[in-house]
């Protein structure tokens, strides 16, 4: 790979996406006029869906709620399309105050028709065992038979109807508009640098701490914690304001813990659940393993937590657009000409936003909120060899979601915990590759150094990090409203029991926790990433064990979406959920590629 003479790069400022197909149709020619038509249409459709079952569900015969479920299906289909559009175009711009708006109109528009069609939820649930068994069974309802039958597991945890419309209204101006309030917050953070003419984003800031030379590090450090002061008692008040608002939701539909409501939606146990915390913390003398590793490797006698994501050797090509594109693209028509054809749809088609710009979000994602319309995918790439498994990881989900799509609207998309199975496996694929093709002891080891982080990043410090989210919600309740000071101190408890006497947590570190979108939006969100990996690499062991035979099988579960349980699905692949030792073994290979990183820095005559 060849170095680009600066980080620009004429090719990547013009990889955006196109948002045009998620409005096509609509009718008005102006964007916002196309995303107010197909909500106006949702809500008419939805007006019309009450009026003909509202009262009605517990007479419904089998080909009736097969008809039924095909109307829900496209008054749903249509309102993410606004959604999606609403939501992404204020993604890669938080600070344009029209995108901003559109956003709020799509999610007042999208409350009222929810609350429309809220009736059925609780109909549905409502129906005694038997007679839902029975239309369960129906022929014809395979688009919809799972996600029939999940949902009945919510029959403990619901209100009365005017309760439940009173809850989703009040949204709206609650929880809904302090989660937009963080993220425009977290956006406009910029750090100011010592060798920058102008301030960066805290996107750009934060791919320093990967530098060679430790004061880079640390001045980064010190800087982007300067930058978090100034609004961390805003995004602090704004935490609270969301625990608070988490607490009387779960008091008021009576879920034992503050990770009930997500385990149920994950399609977990809350035994299985810890059962993988239990086996991650157990464990964390992985991570403080490498970190000493890693200690003698930089020639420290300790790291200190901004010194954990440097470069352990002076290996930091920078990795141009198009070398990445084509890559990933290589790597993936290598497994499954299937997967390939889908990847090159993302670049051509323009399904990927690339560079980072003032006031685009941070981090990466892949959305696919309708079926009917394709994947998107946001980078922040900055050129890093990482940001080539980022992309590499992001097109796992988007060939998920293209696959998984054919399942319809309620089955397209699987529980958080299956969720990274295709991104990490298709991460796997590509730093293979990359790996294969490193040519001195001291490339590989650079290329296994960000491996092991990568794992250590989605498994244990996500686990460190459900850790911090237990004792926030549970303090929040206990205690009351928590400061500033209040939220570091447990974000650094919870730190320090990952990272022992191996990394040093400074005192400046204590306000990391503060631009962290998924404590905010999606509390109890992390331990899905720990959840995922562990299962992607059980099964990219399955393809090691058994080469070209297992690529249909994959495809065979990527296509499945989220139509089966968890446990049908790995099954497809021959995983067993079931296995009290899984897990175990997922950290096995963890280890394993810890002990290959020992072994070529010995090789590389570092150690």
């Amino acid at each position: 790979m060849t170095a680009p003479e600066a980080l620009t790069d004429p090719e990547l400022e013009q990889v955006a996406w196109d948002l045009s197909d998620l409005i096509a149709g609509a009718g008005p020619e102006d964007p916002q006029a196309a995303v107010d038509a197909l909500l106006d249409d949702a809500k008419s459709r939805a007006d019309a869906f009450a009026a003909a079952y509202a009262g009605k569900v517990a007479s419904l015969d089998g080909p009736g709620l097969v008809t039924l479920m095909r109307e829900l299906a496209e008054i749903e289909e249509i309102a993410a399309r606004a959604g999606t559009y609403a939501h992404l175009s204020f993604s890669v711009d938080t600070a344009d105050p029209a995108r901003g708006a559109l956003l709020q109109r799509v999610e007042e528009k999208g409350t009222a028709i929810e609350t429309v069609l809220l009736f059925f939820q609780l109909e549905w649930a409502a129906l005694d065992d038997a007679k839902a068994d029975e239309l369960l069974a129906a022929d014809g309802l395979d688009f919809a038979r799972h996600h029939l039958a999940t949902a009945r597991r919510y029959r403990p945890y619901l209100l009365s109807e005017p309760e439940e419309k009173v809850l989703t209204e009040k949204a709206l101006s609650g929880r809904t508009a302090w989660v937009r309030l963080f993220e425009e917050q977290t956006a406009a953070i910029e750090v100011e640098l010592a060798d920058a003419s102008e301030p960066v984003s805290l996107e750009v800031a934060l791919a320093r701490l990967f530098s060679p030379d430790r004061e880079i590090r640390r001045d980064t450090a010190q800087r982007v914690t300067a930058a978090l002061q100034p609004g961390l008692r805003t995004r602090g008040f704004a935490f609270n304001t969301l625990l608070a608002d988490k607490a009387t939701d779960d008091r008021l539909r009576s879920f034992p813990h503050w990770l009930a409501s997500r385990n149920l939606a994950n399609e977990a146990s809350d035994e299985s659940v810890q059962a993988l915390i239990d086996a991650v913390r157990a464990r964390y003398e992985l991570p403080r393993r490498w970190y000493r590793l890693k200690a003698r490797l930089l020639g420290l006698d300790k790291l200190a937590d901004y010194d954990r994501m440097a470069a352990v050797t002076s290996d930091q090509e920078k990795v141009p657009w198009h070398e990445a594109r084509d890559l990933v693209h290589e790597t993936y028509a290598g497994f499954s000409d299937e997967l390939g054809a889908i990847v090159k749809r993302f670049y051509d088609e323009h399904w990927i936003d690339g560079p980072v710009r003032p006031g685009k979000r941070g981090g990466a994602f892949c959305s696919y909120g309708t079926p009917g319309v394709h994947p998107y995918v946001m980078l922040n790439y900055t050129y890093l060899r990482r940001d080539v498994l980022t992309l590499a990881h992001e097109l796992g989900h988007g060939v998920h979601a293209a696959l998984g799509s054919r399942q319809g609207v309620f089955h397209m998309a699987t529980p958080l915990t299956l969720a990274e199975t295709a991104s990490v496996f298709g991460e796997t694929l590509v730093f293979g590759r990359l790996l294969e093709r490193a040519p001195t002891p001291e490339s590989r080891l650079a290329l296994l150094a960000e491996s092991i982080e990568g794992s250590i990043a989605t498994v244990f410090r996500q686990v460190a990090m459900n850790s911090f989210e237990h004792l926030v919600h549970t303090r929040r309740r206990d205690e009351g409203e928590l400061s500033a000071d209040r939220f570091g101190e447990l974000w650094a408890e919870s730190q320090v029991e990952l990272l022992g006497d191996a990394v040093e947590v400074t005192e400046g570190y204590r306000s990391w926790w503060s631009y962290v979108p998924h404590f905010i939006a999606t509390p109890g969100y992390v331990y899905a990433y720990a959840y995922g990996q562990l299962l992607a690499l059980a099964v990219y062991g399955r393809y090691e064990e058994e080469g070209d035979a297992f690529v249909p099988k994959y495809l065979e579960l990527l296509g499945a979406g989220g139509s089966r349980s968890p446990e049908e699905l790995g099954a497809i692949v021959g995983v067993d959920l079931a296995d009290p030792g899984f897990w175990d073994r997922g950290l096995d290979l963890v280890e394993r590629k810890l002990d290959a990183a020992e072994q070529a820095a010995k090789d590389a005559g570092r150690i």
